[in-house]
């Protein structure tokens, strides 16, 4: 059993990551920025209130915790850079700081010719800002994460929607995860799960991966 702090926790991600976590025994914090209005999170979970861009927030949040996942939207490009920046500074001050799990984006994944989607010239503009701000965050974790414990993890560039939770997936890195018809496709709930497993058994430790069916 593992004590998991969720921020964003109210959100499409992070409720099914809580939802998850929680089915298979962990102890979760959910943190969110306004606890009277998630009232859809599973009984036995702790909602507090927080924000990931906060140092006091983190630093209160990181005592007696084995693992932050980071599952923030709706923000400007600043918010997952400064989410980034905030864990990683004030986790290095933490003895024994909890490992950090970013939900990030997709489009920072690699096209067949070793590009970005993001930099693919069809991108679409209304989640240009949102895709510019993974990417920061990403950038930061591979450049300034010395002694922080971290996974980034990308879900499908287009493909990933709400769905079944079938409980089965398969990983890359730096590629979309194709199947046999060429498409990279997965659930918010199968996300949870990959998310959950690489708590329990960590396999992509200071690295991106990325999954899909």
């Amino acid at each position: 059993m593992s004590n998991i702090v969720v921020y964003g926790a109210g959100g499409t991600a992070g409720s099914r990551i809580v939802a998850e976590a929680m089915a298979r025994g962990h102890r979760v914090t959910a943190a969110v920025r306004r606890p009277e209005s998630v009232t859809w999170l599973p009984a036995g979970a702790r909602v507090v209130t927080g924000d990931v861009t906060s140092a006091r927030s983190v630093r209160e949040l990181a005592a007696e915790t084995d693992v932050i996942v980071v599952a923030v939207g709706g923000g400007q490009r600043a918010l997952w850079r400064d989410a980034a920046q905030t864990l990683i500074t004030v986790l290095r001050e933490v003895p024994n700081p909890p490992r950090v799990i970013h939900v990030g984006g997709g489009a920072t994944l690699l096209t067949s010719r070793d590009t970005s989607f993001l930099d693919e010239p069809d991108f679409p503009e209304e989640y240009r800002d949102a895709a510019l701000g993974q990417a920061d965050a990403l950038a930061w974790y591979r450049s300034s994460a010395d002694g922080v414990t971290w996974t980034y993890i990308s879900p499908p560039p287009l493909e990933f929607h709400p769905g079944e939770r079938t409980g089965r997936y398969r990983t890359g890195t730096e590629h979309p995860v194709l199947d046999d018809q060429g498409r990279s496709v997965l659930t918010y709930e199968d996300l949870a799960v990959a998310v959950v497993d690489e708590i329990e058994a960590p396999r992509f430790e200071n690295m991106r991966f990325t999954a899909a069916y």
